[in-house]
């Protein structure tokens, strides 16, 4: 497996120095936070995205994929939804990025039989255009649909390969999912999986890898018993709790803590 961090980690900073920590730490990758008050937004001029390419192409470092905010089972029209995920997808092409993050996002005042079918209407129509574009759509493990066998509901509603899952470990672990019931559900639709770590369910500031909660050394090794080879990313939510400690000073930590549990696991 290859190891990645996600930019919601270091809010803010320039691409210039995302790849070199990256590089500095030895992670393979990184997950882009796309949104307008970071550097990567789908806002961004063709120059600008030129730039940007260019500077992880010149470093080695991959951009495992987009993060976008999305929400496709959001109730309301299809279009401004299917128009957020198009931008999206441009961006990921211009940025040789495979894989593009969004939200399930059902609200409160829909069944969840509707949130399931308005959500896979929705990926199934820009499925096509991710298929033109050769990229994947991914839908974490989120929100009103917090568990792979939330997320299977849809999946399997759209039937479609340019779109797929990313477990994010901390959501099915708070929907009650164990980490083998989460891969029996996603295994066919796995783009990536998210780690991350908390004090409980009440406390998600974030925490060094393997100092909190979460099912780390479950997941891993359910990974690496069905001899999944894709991509671990540290999503540390710093962006959302500011009083946490600072990503970089953490990630030649985090960084080892994967690898003993890869080790450990083969």
């Amino acid at each position: 497996m290859k190891l990645a961090f996600s930019t919601l980690g270091v809010p803010g900073l320039p691409m210039r120095d995302v790849v070199r920590l990256a590089t500095a730490h030895g992670y393979h990758g990184v997950e882009l936070r796309a949104h307008p008050e970071e550097p990567v937004h789908p806002g961004l001029a063709p120059a600008e995205r030129a730039a940007i390419t260019a500077e992880f192409e010149g470093s080695g470092v991959e951009i495992l994929g987009l993060a976008g905010y999305a929400r496709v089972a959001a109730p309301g029209d299809d279009e401004p939804v299917l128009a957020e995920i198009r931008a999206l997808l441009e961006l990921a092409r211009d940025l040789g990025a495979p894989f593009v993050r969004v939200f399930p996002g059902g609200g409160t005042e829909q069944s969840p039989e509707t949130a399931d079918a308005t959500a896979a209407r929705r990926l199934g129509t820009a499925a096509e255009y991710a298929a033109d574009l050769g990229l994947r759509i991914l839908l974490e493990t989120h929100d009103s649909h917090p568990t792979g066998a939330d997320v299977l509901r849809v999946l399997g509603a759209v039937g479609h390969r340019h779109v797929g899952a990313l477990w994010d470990v901390m959501h099915t672990w708070l929907g009650g999912e164990q980490p083998q019931e989460t891969y029996a559900a996603l295994s066919t639709y796995l783009g990536y999986v998210q780690v991350k770590d908390i004090a409980s369910a009440d406390d998600r500031t974030p925490l060094p890898l393997g100092s909190g909660v979460l099912p780390l050394t479950e997941s891993v090794e359910v990974l690496s018993r069905h001899g999944w080879d894709g991509w671990l990313c540290w999503e540390y939510e710093k962006r959302w709790h500011e009083t946490a400690a600072p990503l970089p000073e953490l990630l030649d930590a985090g960084r080892d803590h994967l690898a003993r549990l890869l080790s450990e696991s083969a």
